[in-house]
């Protein structure tokens, strides 16, 4: 497959031609006579669609990367997770808020989340003279991910909307709707990227297929996006809404612990296959390495945190284990989400991205901040009636509060959320104190808290990039 460099919006990258999981592209450069070449046939825009999801596979976003991707950054940098003094050390620099424009932190997010936008705005830009029966599904499959591209980049090098008063106004990131490789972009404010992405959900939504099979989004996936999106910016009743247009239910208690086994799509909205002979990609070793006798761990669940999760919690048993090093005599409350597939210990599962149970959750916050206690309590029941067998419920005023986000902390624990759940709400990091072994001993974070409003909860951009475009400014305090 030819390879092609170029430099996408800051930076310049070099990327492979649009690959699918199931086909290979093998097309001419993206020059003027290629695209044209390469849009063609109905089957020219399945392919590039798929090449386009494809991007979400990278390492930086959901693929896993000891440079801090998707699946562990937002556990990393919180405080679900302590560093296991036995791993190999991967991204203390992230966990211990040390990074600046040199390190580059979460670049891989940057800069995967830019070819993922660039390749579904050549779909878009080459989809105006193609009238295949799929195009309307195909545009808006691409206008989904282009939104969720950016919705990534923007969540971590941004401010969130909610997350104090000038948030809106303040430097968010260039939203590219062109796929012209010269481009140097200015950055835009919050409020216009938020805005921006809510019109390519919004138009993806009234288009997009109820159900494009495994791989690809889908009328839910896409609700279920849009609610984060207007639980993010403070649009409670949008949020609701978008909520409301999700009908897949949430998966069942007694399938849990196999939704995160591979045995089960219960509630699954949004998920990649993973398949060794075919992405390949040993997403559990973000975590750990090794079996439950020698598991050598990156991160272990925060001593705190492990005992606050209720012995009737179903999540309990899908997302934690005990574990050891017996060779070293350590035992460890390790994580068990992305484990690996029933007896195995490979890390090799599939990439789940988007799923019901959020839904749910995010309109029990939405309808909490809208002073609608008793619907709250509902939907948030929806949720702790299948992870729990005697669920908590009956709480009002600020207790309810805390309860639906304690349960969005259970329910997204190390996966993808934590860190942009306290960062929108306004709120500091707090750790535990306590040691990386099981009985809480051993040796804690480094670094214990972050305070509400530290320029550390926007990430820097990578010095690299600044070098390329002119026009990108740094985040203030770096």
């Amino acid at each position: 497959m030819k390879k092609i460099i170029y430099k996408i919006t800051f930076l310049v990258l070099v990327v492979g031609a649009f690959s699918s999981c199931d086909s290979k592209l093998d097309q001419v450069p993206f020059d003027e006579f290629g695209t044209e070449n390469a849009y063609v046939t109905a089957n020219d825009f399945e392919n590039a669609i798929r090449g386009t999801y494809s991007g979400l596979t990278a390492g930086g976003m959901y693929g896993g990367s000891d440079g801090g991707g998707l699946l562990d950054a937002p556990d990393v940098l919180s405080d679900n997770v302590t560093p296991a003094q036995s791993g190999r050390g991967t991204r203390r620099t992230l966990h211990n808020w040390r990074y600046g424009p040199a390190d580059g932190p979460m670049n891989g997010l940057y800069t995967a989340g830019y070819t993922v936008a660039y390749r579904a705005n050549l779909i878009l830009a080459n989809a105006e003279g193609f009238e295949g029966a799929n195009k309307t599904n195909i545009v808006a499959e691409a206008k989904a991910l282009r939104a969720l591209a950016h919705f990534n980049i923007v969540s971590f090098f941004g401010m969130i909307p909610t997350q104090s008063g000038d948030a809106n106004s303040s430097l968010g990131i260039a939203y590219v709707t062109e796929p012209d490789v010269t481009i140097e972009p200015a950055r835009e404010t919050v409020g216009a990227v938020y805005d921006k992405i809510v019109q390519d959900l919004t138009e993806a939504g009234a288009d997009i297929n109820d159900d494009n099979g495994a791989g690809r989004m889908g009328h839910d996936a896409v609700y279920t996006l849009l609610s984060r999106v207007y639980l993010y910016m403070g649009q409670w009743q949008n949020a609701v809404n978008a909520a409301n247009q999700v009908s897949t239910p949430v998966a069942p208690r007694s399938e849990v612990v196999g939704v995160w086994e591979d045995t089960s799509q219960a509630g699954l909205l949004f998920y990649i296959p993973n398949e060794e002979a075919v992405l390949g990609l040993h997403v559990g070793v973000t975590w750990s390495q090794g079996g439950k006798t020698n598991l050598i761990p990156e991160y272990v669940v925060s001593y705190s945190f492990y005992n606050s999760f209720a012995n009737d919690d179903i999540r309990k048993d899908a997302y934690t284990m005990q574990a050891s090093n017996n060779a070293d005599g350590l035992q460890f409350n390790a994580i068990k989400k992305l484990f690996g597939r029933p007896n195995q210990v490979n890390g090799l599962v599939d990439l789940k991205i988007l799923r019901a149970a959020e839904a749910y959750l995010n309109k029990a916050e939405a309808l909490y901040n809208l002073g609608n206690e008793t619907q709250a309590r509902a939907a948030l029941d929806v949720v702790r009636t299948k992870r729990y067998t005697n669920p908590p419920s009956g709480e009002t005023g600020t207790d309810l509060r805390d309860a639906i986000r304690m349960e969005r902390r259970f329910e997204f624990a190390f996966e993808c959320q934590r860190f942009l759940d306290i960062k929108r709400w306004g709120l500091g990091v707090e750790r535990d104190g306590f040691g990386d072994l099981a009985d809480g001993s051993g040796t804690p974070s480094d670094v214990q808290s972050l305070s509400a409003g530290n320029i550390k909860f926007q990430l820097p951009i990578a010095q690299s990039s600044i070098d390329v475009n002119p026009n990108l400014v740094q985040n203030p305090g770096y």
